[in-house]
């Protein structure tokens, strides 16, 4: 398991590169840090796993937090971006997962199976 200075490290240097980014145009600087605060909320959470695999959770939930929160915006009585990142970044993982779930338990029809002749 890492020590604690590294994940603290490795957390306060994706902070600086975040903040660095809201910098340039075209990014909503509000989603980013909202993504971030709840991608951080998942990889702090997951007190289970391995530093790498904290570290993709993390990232992944940036990502698909940030990229919902428009739709979250417009789909919502949420009107501001960082809020509605937040809260689409921290549900990620979690929907996700359950999702997978539920696709797993799904019953295919037999003509959907590999090998079986179609009628």
């Amino acid at each position: 398991m890492a020590e604690p200075h590294t994940s603290s490290f490795i957390i306060a240097a994706t902070a600086a590169g975040i903040g660095l980014s809201t910098l340039f145009p075209g990014i909503d600087g509000n989603a980013l840090i909202g993504a971030f605060a709840g991608s951080s909320l998942v990889a702090i959470s997951s007190k289970n796993l391995s530093l790498l695999k904290r570290l993709a959770y993390m990232l992944i939930s940036l990502v698909a937090g940030y990229l919902a929160a428009p739709e979250v915006v417009a789909q919502t009585p949420l009107r501001e971006s960082g809020v509605a990142a937040f809260l689409a970044s921290a549900a990620a993982i979690a929907l996700t997962f359950h999702l997978l779930d539920l696709i797993k338990k799904i019953q295919l029809p037999s003509s959907f199976e590999k090998g079986k002749p179609r009628d």
